[in-house]
């Protein structure tokens, strides 16, 4: 059972890859780009924990769905796959928001062109 955490989240991030399949929003827009993009989050974040860790703010939690495996301490290796799957799921919402507001503003520009 100590890998169920991180199956889920890695059945979280497929998840996201097929909505980001469908729709074009992120990777499959530009995968250079967003390869950037999804690096620098992840590092920031990463350096972020590793500032919390060593301020002794954050702290590793025993449970029995995680591997038990740390890259340092306190910094289960889940975490980096939680980190990345943040950044791709605050990316992917962004592309779907941008794709939901530009079909809005190209049906109200198309109503405007048919009341003149």
């Amino acid at each position: 059972m100590g890998f169920l955490y991180l199956f889920l989240l890695l059945a979280s991030i497929g998840c996201m890859v097929l909505l980001d399949h469908r729709f074009r929003l992120f990777f499959f827009a530009d995968a250079r780009r967003a390869a950037w993009v999804t690096a620098i989050g992840l590092v920031f974040f990463l350096l972020w924990d590793l500032g919390g860790i060593a301020l002794d703010i954050f702290y590793r939690g025993e449970t029995p769905i995680m591997l038990g495996i740390v890259l340092a301490p306190h910094l289960p290796v889940e975490e980096v796959f939680f980190l990345g799957f943040l950044c791709y799921l605050t990316m992917v919402l962004f592309g779907l928001v941008s794709l939901v507001l530009n079909r809005d503003g190209k049906r109200s520009t198309s109503r405007h062109e048919a009341e003149q």
